[in-house]
């Protein structure tokens, strides 16, 4: 592995201007239609923000370093990391059961926070009914895999965890990532509805740009992606995975930081641990989290080796893409981010009839189905993914219907033809 201080600054001299940040973010945004910004980075000890665009497309109201933006799912990294926090404190233990912790027999009596942390749970990814009562969601959803078997993205699971901290600590879910969390950090809490939070966006339709969308997260889900933070605070929940403040003893850190060997994220990440995920590129491994909110997208990136964190947040619906482009941008400044691994080279073939229909997560049917004009599709939940191509590796990708590109989907579990299951965005669907 190369030497810490090579990853980040090229020259070997002195760390990278806040100017050329600033010049970057600003290039980046304007290319992608993303009204609004923020780029946090540390090193050396020292973090340097920098931000472009307005936190509301109509309002105009300029982004600043401290504007609150949506996390979406990055908020499952706050929530494992107050967990880890209570089982360093002797709160909760990781090989519990649900069961047990609750006082609710019946519930999955295998389920542990482990599972739970690391997507091992096979719960499906979200409750069939938003409105009703998590335990009751937990007793009715029918699993896509036994416990510890395999990876399947789960918000569900983390509606779980959440009761399980508020069980533990007497307090609500939000109560507790406050008191627990965010206060220590110097984090002035917001929400995804917070009166403070910056304003999601779609992607740009004509002159008038990207237009402003609300957010709606059910309640259920709060500790799945209820967070509002800046890049700035996104920082500072990487400087807790750098054994910064404190809030993790250094046992308890290295076994949430541990890859987790049945949690394979295909299309997510290289690996996961307890709640964090693993990215890697060549010989360096970074932790962290996605997320992405309603016209929202969020990225941390924390490498310990070189103890550097980076966060994104951008309030346009491109920004994922954006921050592809950021990665690549970085890589040439000096801050060596691993990048979206491309798979080996692979070639289309036909795909199998015995391939072709529906595999169900919870809730949620993916239909594979002959195509109105030949080839292939992919339709989830009435919406249409044409032109969908099988490759020998067994992965598949369709177009993109904002960017008309070809874009990696997901992958066929099983032997050719017997396919018997599905991988779509971390989520596995069992065949009907």
């Amino acid at each position: 592995m190369r030497p810490a201080r090579e990853r980040y600054d090229h020259t070997g001299r002195r760390p990278v201007p806040a100017a050329r940040f600033q010049e970057t973010l600003n290039d980046l945004a304007y290319r992608h239609g993303v009204p609004g910004a923020q780029l946090a980075v540390l090193q050396d000890g020292l973090t340097t923000v920098v931000q472009t665009g307005v936190e509301h497309q109509d309002r105009r109201r300029p982004m600043t370093a401290s504007s609150a933006v949506p996390t979406g799912s990055v908020t499952k990294l706050a929530t494992a990391t107050v967990v880890m926090a209570l089982i360093a404190d002797d709160d909760l233990e990781l090989d519990q059961t649900a069961a047990e912790i609750l006082g609710v027999p019946g519930l999955g009596e295998e389920l542990t926070p482990r599972h739970l942390l690391s997507h091992t749970s096979g719960l499906p990814s979200d409750p069939a009914d938003v409105t009703g009562a998590c335990l009751r969601e937990i007793r009715a959803a029918t699993p896509v895999c036994p416990p510890g078997t395999a990876f399947s993205y789960s918000n569900l699971g983390y509606a779980l965890v959440g009761s399980l901290i508020e069980a533990v600590t007497g307090m609500t879910w939000r109560e507790a990532v406050e008191a627990i969390l965010l206060r220590p950090l110097k984090i002035e809490p917001a929400y995804a509805e917070s009166p403070r939070t910056v304003s999601g966006h779609g992607r740009p339709t004509g002159p008038a740009g990207a237009r402003p969308v609300e957010q709606a997260l059910p309640p259920m889900l709060e500790a799945a992606g209820a967070l509002a933070l800046s890049a700035a605070d996104l920082v500072e929940l990487g400087r807790v995975h750098l054994g910064k403040p404190g809030l993790l003893d250094v046992v308890t850190a290295a076994d949430m930081h541990r890859r987790v060997p049945d949690a394979e994220p295909f299309g997510l990440a290289d690996g996961w641990g307890l709640g964090i995920a693993h990215y890697e590129d060549d010989d360096e491994v970074w932790l962290g989290h996605d997320g992405t909110a309603d016209g929202t997208a969020c990225h941390l990136r924390i490498d310990q080796a070189g103890a550097c964190v980076v966060a994104f947040t951008a309030n346009g619906a491109a920004g994922s893409e954006m921050w592809d482009d950021l990665v690549a941008e970085l890589r040439v400044l000096g801050i060596a981010l691993p990048k979206r691994r491309v798979p080996a080279a692979a070639h289309p073939v036909p795909i199998p009839a015995g391939d072709f229909g529906t595999y169900r997560n919870g809730a949620l049917d993916y239909t594979i189905r002959p195509g109105e004009h030949g080839g292939a599709e992919l339709v989830v939940d009435g919406e249409i993914f044409p032109c969908l191509t099988l490759h020998d590796d067994a992965a598949f990708t369709v177009r993109d219907p904002a960017t008309g590109r070809a874009t990696p989907c997901g992958r066929l579990r099983g032997t050719p033809g017997e396919a018997t299951a599905i991988e779509i965005g971390g989520r596995l669907a069992r065949r009907l």
